[in-house]
């Protein structure tokens, strides 16, 4: 039996538009969508007019399902793997499902397309020839901010997402630990209320001290003002 092949199809963010033509074909073709919230990836699919099974496969059901989808690949059929938004595997567990096809001969396929990473990296305003992704920060504040101090000092972006129940306190986080560094704050990339905040923590930290904090954001952090290390 010939596997199938294992698409890792990244989706919108926001905006529906930013899907591509492939990965509207992938997920026409294959023979099962593995989505980490059904509702969702149904809504999406619904809205380009595709009919497909979908299951779930998330964080909590990674093993099970996992061995399930294993058992398709192995079978011959194509499984697309979708996130809630953007790219499947990127601070999800999906890594885990396309190690495991490796070590059986099946062929994954990445079907690249939006990235809230890259997004907000191409509108900070800074240098990112390289730089250092942390996906999203641990919840207990200790460790949150021992995360952010095993890169103090570094001259490389740091790059994290944050919730909107968190984000003031992690300002607060990085003004204590790298001081007062350049942020460049994404909020709602490509939805209606996108947002770009720009500055020191305490600046970034004012534009939002007067109103409820919505929205996902992804957190860019140098830790010497842009303007300050193009003098030297």
């Amino acid at each position: 039996m010939i596997p199938g092949t294992l698409y890792i199809v990244a989706t919108p963010i926001g905006n529906l538009e930013d899907i591509t033509l492939r990965a509207l074909r992938v997920l026409k073709e294959c023979d099962i969508v593995a989505a980490e919230d059904t509702r969702v990836t149904g809504n999406l699919l619904k809205h380009f007019g595709i009919e497909k099974k979908l299951t779930s496969y998330h964080e909590y059901n990674k093993e099970g399902k996992g061995n399930y989808l294993l058992e398709l690949l192995l079978s011959g059929k194509n499984v697309a793997v979708v996130s809630d938004a953007g790219t499947p595997c990127i601070s999800d567990s999906g890594w885990l499902l396309v190690a495991e096809a490796a070590k059986r001969g099946v062929k994954a396929v990445a079907v690249p397309g939006p990235s809230a990473v890259v997004a907000a990296l191409s509108i900070s305003g800074l240098d990112t020839d390289r730089f250092i992704f942390l996906g999203f920060l641990k919840k207990k504040p200790s460790k949150k901010r021992k995360e952010l101090e095993a890169y103090k000092g570094s001259k490389l972006p740091v790059v994290f997402f944050e919730s909107p129940y968190r984000i003031m306190d992690t300002l607060d986080d990085i003004k204590t630990v790298y001081g007062d560094c350049f942020i460049s704050l994404a909020r709602e990339i490509t939805k209606k209320f996108e947002e770009v905040v720009r500055g020191t923590p305490d600046e970034v930290k004012a534009r939002f001290k007067d109103g409820k904090v919505l929205g996902e954001f992804c957190v860019v952090v140098k830790q010497s003002e842009p303007e300050k290390e193009a003098e030297e």
